[in-house]
């Protein structure tokens, strides 16, 4: 090991060999005590990459990582295009040739607080002002669209059996989230909506509230998945797990008339203006696309007037009503498709209700049962 001065450049050179692979580069240093402090440390983490790439028997840069996890699993996620830009940011501020073996706690509370520190995105030309403005990310964004794929990472790369002496203590690395909220739609609101709704879409946001599917989940219904015999909406969600959702006799009623309008997906909207370079014609029938159903949720909550509602808040208003009508969290978990049933406890609330009947209750068989004792005098 050595360290040399380019002619060309202020600082010292490092250029060693470990196991048959040459380590070279900059030492951003002037002075040579400085520049053989920092090849050594450079040595030490040499060691360290080559050893865990020897375990993983391949690359461990963040770059092939991203790379091989998306071939494997990443690209059959719920959002795959949101994966994609969570792992090019990550890349792009690591560096591509970053290996994770040099990604430890520190470097990765550092890209925490560098995410933490962004502004939520909103389409459309903006000035610096406009910009500043916007409001920053939520502790939830940071935690979903950075830590947790960077952990998502180095979990990957220790399956294929890379052995990580520094890595990330995650719990420490995420931030706090305030409990998710339940809201539900009350009847007034309910009302507006309905009296807002274009009549297109109408049959969409109808099954919404009726099963409690997820906006892409509806987006997406294809009539191969329909099966009026069995009275079953069955699809395949993540990891391949079958879903099946129940076609009750208000949600056959919603799809049935629906029958012909599209070939391969259930719901369609119909073009109010003409678009050649979209292809689109007017009074013509078109699938329903995410983007689509998202714009036209954003027009109907706006001319509805209702405040503080969002699209997943359907979902929270059917959760809450079944559970209330039902009073069966085991049930209410199987109707949501929830995995764990830490997921349907956040609708326990509406259970106090009926606790509190409850105790009245006990209270009052009790005070009945003392006033029948005879006193003894």
């Amino acid at each position: 090991m050595s360290v040399y001065r380019d002619k060309r450049s202020p600082y010292y050179q490092f250029d060693f060999q470990h196991a048959g692979h040459r380590f070279h580069g900059s030492t951003k240093c002037t002075t040579r005590r400085d520049a053989e402090k920092f090849e050594a440390a450079e040595l030490e983490k040499a060691k360290a990459l080559v050893k865990a790439t020897r375990r993983a028997k391949t690359s461990l840069l963040i770059d092939d990582v991203a790379d091989r996890l998306w071939n494997d699993s990443a690209q059959y996620d719920a959002e795959p295009k949101a994966t994609e830009t969570n792992l090019a940011r990550l890349i792009t501020y690591f560096g591509q040739s970053k290996p994770l073996t040099e990604i430890d706690h520190k470097a990765a509370k550092d890209m925490v607080a560098w995410r933490r520190g962004q502004r939520v995105s909103r389409r459309g030309k903006r000035t610096k002002e406009q910009e500043q403005a916007l409001p920053l990310v939520s502790n939830a964004t940071v935690n979903r669209s950075a830590t947790k794929v960077l952990q998502r990472l180095f979990t990957f790369a220790k399956a294929e059996g890379a052995v990580f002496e520094n890595e990330p203590k995650w719990d420490e690395l995420l931030l706090p989230e305030p409990e998710e909220r339940v809201r539900e739609l009350h009847d007034h609101e309910g009302e507006a909506f309905d009296d807002a709704m274009r009549a297109d879409y109408e049959p969409f946001f109808d099954l919404v509230r009726a099963s409690g599917m997820r906006m892409k989940e509806c987006v997406t219904l294809r009539w191969a998945e329909v099966n009026f015999g069995t009275r079953q909406i069955v699809r395949f969600g993540k990891g391949g797990r079958r879903v099946v959702f129940p076609i009750t006799d208000v949600i056959r009623d919603i799809l049935w008339p629906l029958q012909g309008q599209h070939q391969d997906f259930v719901f369609t909207y119909v073009a109010v203006y003409g678009n050649k370079k979209l292809g689109l014609v007017r009074g013509q029938r078109y699938r329903i696309t995410y983007n689509g159903a998202k714009s036209a949720w954003q027009t109907l909550r706006r001319r509805a007037k209702v405040n503080d509602f969002r699209f997943h808040d359907f979902r929270h208003d059917f959760g809450t009503k079944l559970l209330r009508g039902s009073g069966n969290l085991k049930l209410v978990q199987k109707a949501m498709n929830h995995r764990d049933i830490k997921s349907t406890l956040r609708y326990a609330h509406v259970l106090d209700e009926d606790v509190a009947v409850a105790i009245e209750q006990l209270a009052k068989s009790r005070k009945k049962s003392r006033s029948g004792v005879k006193k003894v005098s």
